[in-house]
């Protein structure tokens, strides 16, 4: 899976909500005119939207005539995307959002709804299969871009973590206690821990590395051992109890274990290099009326 792609999700998605906010505010009846006032001056909605189309209406509109084009150019050539294929790319964002609860978090703040990611993973599956054709990938361009960014393909040591976060010491030790007398430790979290993003989880933080948490968390998880947990740490947030699910020893890059990362990775390379071109052709194909321009 491609992460830069993956984290870019909400920038193509507020990009198309952009434009139907657009629509909504100029089009919606019934309403008044006036969306604002400053001590009795008047803004209106039609000044609303020409300065809302003037700053980004053309990229917008882009983008929508763009997915029209990858739905018809689709659909001529039977090309079809399963909901299993959609789930399967789902699962990757995620991973790589370190879990679906984190996911749905940043999903949630953002706006947006799960029906607009998996439309966006459904664009983005119909782009791959129409550019799949005109792309070639030799194990040469693979062992080139291997040492382009062998660090990249090294493993540190991870660690995927459990936490329960409570206010003070006293009730760290008690719950340190309880676990000692064998109680289990997501239920103690889900009772217990004010960390709301990972409460109903059971603590689960998922994989760490070096440097991604505060030093004294950080310090703490890297020295425990599978199952071990951890004394009372405190930080700015509070007092944690640790536990260390399981770890993964660090690795130096090895190119035919990296293999199928490498080939997405040249492949996602491959595919933007290509669809910039194919649509540019595609406009030139297809009678493209852009009345936006005349605005």
């Amino acid at each position: 899976m491609n992460l830069k792609k993956k984290s870019n999700i909400f920038i193509l998605l507020a990009i198309l909500a952009m434009v139907l906010a657009v629509g909504a505010i100029f089009y919606v009846k019934g309403q008044s005119e006036v969306v604002a006032s400053v001590n009795g001056q008047k803004i209106t909605k039609t000044e609303l939207y020409n300065l809302m189309v003037k700053q980004s209406g053309s990229q917008a509109l882009d983008s929508l005539i763009a997915e029209k084009i990858v739905d018809l150019e689709a659909k001529k050539q039977n090309i079809a995307v399963s909901d299993q294929e959609i789930q399967t790319e789902l699962n990757g964002y995620y991973e790589s959002y370190g879990g679906q609860d984190v996911f749905f978090q940043a999903l949630t703040s953002s706006g947006f709804t799960l029906d607009d990611v998996k439309k966006d993973i459904a664009l983005s599956l119909k782009i791959r299969k129409l550019m799949e054709p005109r792309i070639a990938i030799s194990d040469d361009d693979l062992k080139a871009y291997f040492e382009e960014n062998k660090a990249s393909f090294a493993q540190e040591k991870q660690v995927k973590v459990s936490h329960i976060l409570v206010d003070t010491q006293e009730k760290a030790t008690e719950i340190k206690n309880r676990l000692a007398s064998g109680e289990d430790f997501a239920k103690l979290a889900q009772e217990n821990s004010t960390d709301t993003a990972t409460r109903d989880s059971g603590g689960v933080l998922g994989f760490i590395r070096k440097g991604e948490m505060v030093e004294e968390f950080d310090e703490a998880a890297f020295s425990l051992k599978v199952g071990q947990i951890s004394d009372p740490v405190k930080t700015e947030f509070g007092y944690h109890l640790i536990k260390a699910e399981e770890i993964k020893e660090a690795q130096e890059a090895n190119f035919e274990q990296s293999k199928p990362q490498i080939f997405e990775a040249v492949f996602e390379q491959q595919v933007e290099a290509e669809y910039n071109a194919w649509i540019e052709e595609m406009y030139q194909q297809y009678k493209i009326e852009n009345f936006l321009a005349n605005k």
